[in-house]
């Protein structure tokens, strides 16, 4: 018995005598370094954790575990059913969560198939599975802009274009889009900013060529944008890039800065031609008008004139031929009736005196007698009466 007092583990002797180092006491108290005595079995050292897990890791690999480094019995598997069922929802949990994805009001997806297109994805949860099929993720409803000719830009000079007369003209317009189709945004275009941009300048200086520089300036700007949009939309819809352009913001037009002092006062000139060309205009068509109300006015009275004579004739012959029919049917009666008519026609406007029983040598009457005079005369109009009433006593 004295032989086996180093405790239960049969430790006596030299090396597991009282108090040695990495030894038990009598008492069977641990006496390695770091443990203080009267506390409870130390946990195994790092090595022998490192040493478990190697064994842990074999059994994973399909061998089997034994007493090796220190570690007492043999570990058992550690894939059980239990095991392999969590592993495989752990995975299937994973897999969903890398397929199902989410798609905004204002998006759309594109479903891509081994790289080639599949589907479009609409608003709501979606279904990609992963790593077969992968989405993009477009948002088709936010606005997109591209300034064109902006002064603080890195083309600070794409907005200098050339008029139809001859002139430069210095343009800041923008270019406000959406995407219309997800499908050709993605595919057709390798970089849909740039292609904006160039269709946009190219549209702009083709309407900007065919128009002069004066209407640029104050009154075409709508007109201008409106078929600037029209002709962006027309060419990209040719290359079937799925971009709608939504309207152009036409931000100036003005002359290029080193002539616009230049400009200003070829302007005011032009202003002032516009003026007096405009007074010259007024001029000629208030006289024009004066001449041709008088031609148009002596037209009228020539037509009147010539009315009027053609109804006279026209009566005159009517007249005529009344009386010469009436003159075929009774010849005799009708020709002294145009006789007496004739004479009293005649002798009713002329001042006479018939004498009546009068016989002398000529004939009946005097030869002279001034019988007229002893006729009163009746006061010419508007002279004056006095002078009538002294004419009257004269005579």
């Amino acid at each position: 018995m004295s032989g086996n007092n180093g405790g239960p583990w049969g430790g006596g002797g030299g090396s597991g005598g009282s108090g040695g180092p990495g030894g038990n006491d009598n008492r069977g108290n641990d006496n390695r370094p770091g443990k203080r005595p009267g506390e409870g079995p130390q946990l195994p050292e790092i090595e022998e954790l490192v040493k478990k897990g190697q064994e842990q890791l074999r059994v994973l690999m399909g061998g089997r575990g034994g007493n090796r480094g220190g570690v007492d019995g043999p570990v058992g598997p550690f894939f059980t059913r239990r095991t392999v069922g969590l592993g495989a929802a752990v995975v299937v949990a994973l897999w969903a969560y890398a397929s199902i994805y989410t798609v905004q009001q204002d998006e759309r997806s594109v479903e891509l198939l081994f790289g080639s297109f599949s589907a479009i994805g609409e608003p709501g949860l979606n279904f990609a599975p992963w790593p077969v099929v992968r989405a993009e993720i477009l948002p088709v409803t936010t606005e997109r802009t591209e300034n064109i000719g902006d002064v603080s830009g890195a083309r600070a000079n794409s907005g200098l274009m050339l008029t139809r007369d001859e002139a430069i003209v210095d343009i800041e317009f923008q270019v406000v889009y959406n995407i219309s189709d997800p499908k050709d945004y993605l595919f057709n275009l390798a970089d849909p900013k740039e292609t904006v941009r160039a269709v946009a300048e190219s549209a702009m200086r083709d309407i900007i060529a065919r128009s002069e520089l004066s209407p640029i300036l104050n009154r075409d700007r709508a007109s201008i944008a409106a078929d600037m949009q029209t002709s962006i939309q027309t060419t990209l819809d040719e290359y079937r890039s799925g971009i709608s352009v939504i309207r152009i913001n036409f931000a100036r037009a003005d002359p290029p800065a080193e002539v616009i002092d230049s400009f200003r006062e070829v302007q005011a000139a032009r202003q002032e031609r516009d003026r007096l060309q405009r007074q010259a205009d007024a001029y000629s068509n208030t006289v024009t008008a004066g001449a041709r109300g008088q031609a148009a006015a002596l037209q009228e009275q020539a037509e009147a004139y010539r009315a009027e004579v053609v109804n006279d004739a026209v009566g005159e012959t009517s007249r005529f031929l009344a009386v010469y029919n009436e003159y075929v049917k009774a010849p005799d009666v009708t020709r002294k009736r145009m006789y007496l008519e004739t004479m009293e026609s005649v002798l009713g406007k002329v001042n006479k005196v018939m004498l009546d029983g009068v016989t002398t040598e000529a004939g009946g009457v005097l030869p002279y007698l001034p019988l007229d005079q002893l006729i009163p005369q009746k006061p010419q109009a508007g002279a004056p009466a006095a002078a009538a009433a002294t004419a009257t006593g004269g005579n």
